[in-house]
């Protein structure tokens, strides 16, 4: 089982009066059985020239009584209307499942897993899946008594929790002459973070643990204790003067540089999004950038919000509960 091309469309315009009440009809569901009764068929532009072709063809068949005109052209119907029933069969009787959505960033698209499954002995050719009313399709084919996934990309409006946009399946094999397609009203949410700034600024000044080592450290002077050995390219303010001192007098020739990291740990730090200057979508996105940072550090954080707060951790659910919170502030 592999996954098609992701196709990535545009949001559609919004549909008129008649397509709103008629997509108000179709059930809303993240699986859809195709059955007579939600798949429909038009014949497509080659198949109208192919009628038009047809009616001149038993117009001068009559006309100078031709038996071989006669012949060709319920020749060319025969295969026309045997056409329309496989390709009304293609799409009929195929399972569309769509996985939950992952959350993505705003400016980012969104990736749709669909996946296609087929209970019939015949293999299902020339099937796309793609936005309703875009213009990207990903193409693939579904074997018999098996699965095939695609995946469709959308272009989320912006940050927050957004229904997902109108899908849609079509088919034109075998002849191209008929156009079989069907509409899908998914359930599934979609969650979209803000976009974190770039470049990435800097974490802020970490709050002083009441009692904790800076605290100690403030009152009595003394020369914060969070070092690592020198690494080259550290830039010489950092080095730890009083440490090298004492590694020295100690007779090993080493230097120890301040860790930053450790600084931060030995402090809360808190990600606040009313310390931010800007309007909201700029402070969200900056605070975005820090989460999506301090979780790089492996440092604990927290995060305030207007009438939230998410207490100091880390970890992969941490950063998710915090990004969400963001994107739904």
């Amino acid at each position: 089982m592999t996954a098609a091309t992701t196709a990535i469309a545009a949001t559609p315009q919004p549909p008129g009066p008649v397509r709103r009440w008629f997509l108000s009809r179709l059930p809303v569901s993240d699986q859809l059985l195709l059955t007579h009764r939600n798949v429909y068929i038009l014949p497509s532009r080659a198949g109208l020239m192919l009628g038009v072709t047809l009616l001149l063809l038993l117009v001068g068949s009559i006309n100078y009584q031709l038996n071989l005109g006669y012949l060709l052209t319920f020749l060319l119907l025969g295969c026309a209307v045997v056409g329309m029933h496989v390709c009304h069969g293609n799409l009929r009787g195929l399972r569309l499942q769509l996985e939950p959505p992952e959350p993505c960033f705003a400016h980012q698209a969104a990736v749709l897993t669909i996946t296609l499954s087929n209970d019939a002995r015949r293999a299902r050719h020339g099937i796309a899946v793609g936005v309703a009313g875009g213009d990207q399709w990903s193409w693939t084919d579904v074997p018999a008594q098996g699965s095939e996934r695609v995946q469709v990309g959308w272009h989320a409006p912006g940050r927050g929790r957004h229904a997902l946009p109108l899908l849609s399946a079509h088919t034109r094999f075998p002849l191209g002459t008929f156009r079989v397609w069907t509409y899908w009203r998914t359930a599934a949410p979609l969650l979209v973070y803000p976009a974190p700034e770039a470049p990435a600024p800097s974490l802020p000044p970490g709050e002083p643990r009441p009692g904790g080592v800076n605290a100690r450290h403030a009152s009595t002077g003394g020369e914060f204790d969070g070092v690592r050995a020198y690494r080259r390219g550290d830039p010489m303010k950092t080095v730890a003067w009083k440490k090298a001192a004492q590694q020295w007098a100690a007779g090993r020739d080493e230097l120890v540089s301040r860790d930053q990291a450790a600084h931060l740990q030995t402090s809360e730090l808190w990600l606040d999004v009313g310390q931010v200057g800007g309007d909201l979508e700029k402070r969200l996105s900056r605070v975005s950038a820090w989460v999506l940072a301090a979780e790089r550090l492996g440092l604990d954080y927290g995060l305030r919000l207007p009438g939230r707060e998410i207490a100091p951790d880390q970890g992969p659910a941490h950063q998710r509960r915090c990004l969400e919170a963001l994107a739904l502030c």
